[in-house]
Parts: C-alpha cells; structure tokens; sequence
C-alpha cells in the first residue's frame, strides 16, 4: 500500500518517515486489506530490510473506531509507560512479579480481542517507580488509583 503518514508515535530512528506498507497478499498468510481513500488508520508493524511491514498479528484500527482514551494514550500517556511492561493473564491466578509491572487481564473474558482495559487504560509509571493501569480522570498518582480498576 501507499500510505500518506499523517504522524508517528516511535521508531523514528529506524525509519523517520513510512511511504509504503507491505502487506501479504492475502488473509490466509496474516495479509491486511485496507479500504483505501475511505480511512485513517493507526498502524502498527515491523521494519525489516528498510521497508516497513504490517498483518494481521499487529494492532491495526480505524482511527474513528480508537476510544478517546486510546488517542489521548497515543498522544500524551502511553509514552509514560516505556519503561513499563504489559504482562499477559490467560488464566487465573495470574500476579506481577516485579514492581514495573502491569497484568493485563483482557484475555481472561475477550478471548484475545481488546477489551476494555486495552480501551481506557494505560500502563504508566507511578510515584515510587511502580507501574499501575492509569484511566485518566485524576492525576498519575498511585495513591489516588482505585483498587478495583484493574
């Protein structure tokens, strides 16, 4: 696909600016179809060889389908959380095991589709350099974070 890049979140330094996407050519090898000239899309993919490759295993969404607090996640919180890491429940029980930390439990009721913790919530550092799952309506602050968000 040709692509005009409307903005981008990371890898500037492997590639500053994207043109084309590649893609396979079908859906039965992970292959993307886009609607072309009808979308803006957030794409996320790979580079390999100076070329910059997307399918079916990477998030890849309408930019009018993306919630409020994922486009907010984009621009202001999700780069708080670089030193973070997302850790996977499939099944319980399920627990961090360092305080950098974040157990994403989508995958316990959303059989692997982004459910509402991937939609309003972002894993950010907190005070004390622990990790927690922030949605946004108060200040990052661990304290003031409600035990039951997840």
């Amino acid at each position: 696909y040709t692509i005009k890049q409307m903005k981008m979140y990371r890898g500037f330094t492997k590639m500053p600016h994207v043109q084309y996407i590649h893609t396979e050519a079908s859906e039965s090898l992970c292959g993307l179809k886009l609607e072309v000239n009808k979308y803006q899309y957030l794409l996320t993919g790979r580079v390999y060889d100076g070329k910059m490759y997307t399918g079916l295993c990477n998030f890849v969404e309408r930019w009018d389908q993306l919630t409020l607090s994922q486009r907010k996640g984009l621009n202001y919180r999700y780069h708080l959380g670089c030193n973070c890491k997302i850790k996977s429940c499939y099944y319980l029980p399920c627990f961090v095991t360092s305080k950098n930390e974040c157990l994403w439990t989508d995958m316990l009721s959303n059989f692997g589709y982004p459910g509402y913790q991937s939609k309003h919530y972002a894993c950010i550092r907190q005070k004390g350099g622990y990790c927690s799952w922030y949605r946004g309506w108060a200040p990052p602050d661990k304290s003031i974070i409600n035990a039951t968000d997840p």
